[in-house]
């Protein structure tokens, strides 16, 4: 989907910057939500890393961009657990105004009021799945990725719609994400490493010399 969190690609946010040494945890309150983490999905909020990612890519576009990554975390968090009637809106409210927090502070949390169904899985080690259909693109092929604007979770950014490629690795049969972030099954799809020119990504003002490779779904693909 289009959302604030699809910055790939995108200008005005400066370079990454690299903190030598840097801590796990710059503060005590983020190992907390990293614990948080580990107890919300115990907890049954959540059972796979997609759901995850989406609960994080749907809080508030602002908080998105201000909170830290994991700030980010928390509203994720929070968006999943009362979407699993773990707890409410209120109740975190009232707590976090116990503890001092101030009653104008932005809440990253976005749950829906009819979230999507939390289907049961089975906990595996890999999200590598075996697959009874033969893939439908070969290595060295020419590729063109879609330029559906979906909604919901995908592992398509939004930098690569619509651009011509080259299958370079062909990696397996894995779960998909686009099902898997909404209850829907994992629907095992083939990935494939797919290489992008530079320019035909940023324009003919890129870099000539630059080369993309990204893993991409094979309903992401159509053959040119």
């Amino acid at each position: 989907m289009d959302g604030v969190h699809d910055l790939g690609g995108k200008h005005g946010f400066g370079v990454v910057e690299v903190e030598a040494d840097e801590p796990v945890f710059h503060d005590r309150w983020e190992a907390a939500v990293f614990a948080m983490s580990r107890a919300g999905s115990t907890a049954g909020a959540w059972n796979n890393s997609d759901r995850f990612r989406h609960g994080i890519e749907r809080i508030d576009p602002v908080a998105y961009l201000s909170h830290g990554y994991y700030g980010r975390w928390l509203g994720g968090i929070e968006t999943l657990m009362v979407e699993a009637g773990l707890i409410t809106q209120a109740e975190i409210t009232e707590r976090a105004a116990e503890l001092g927090a101030d009653s104008n502070s932005r809440i990253a949390a976005r749950p829906k009021g009819h979230p999507d169904p939390l289907a049961s899985v089975e906990r595996r080690p890999t999200a590598k799945r075996s697959n009874d259909i033969d893939p439908q693109f070969a290595l060295g092929q020419s590729v063109i990725t879609s330029e559906q604007v979906k909604e919901g979770h995908t592992r398509l950014p939004a930098y690569a719609r619509g651009k011509h490629g080259t299958i370079v690795a062909l990696l397996g049969s894995w779960v998909y994400p686009d099902t898997n972030a909404h209850g829907l099954g994992e629907q095992p799809k083939y990935l494939y490493t797919v290489s992008f020119d530079g320019r035909t990504l940023w324009g003919e003002d890129a870099d000539p010399t630059i080369e993309v490779r990204l893993d991409l779904f094979e309903p992401y693909l159509s053959a040119l």
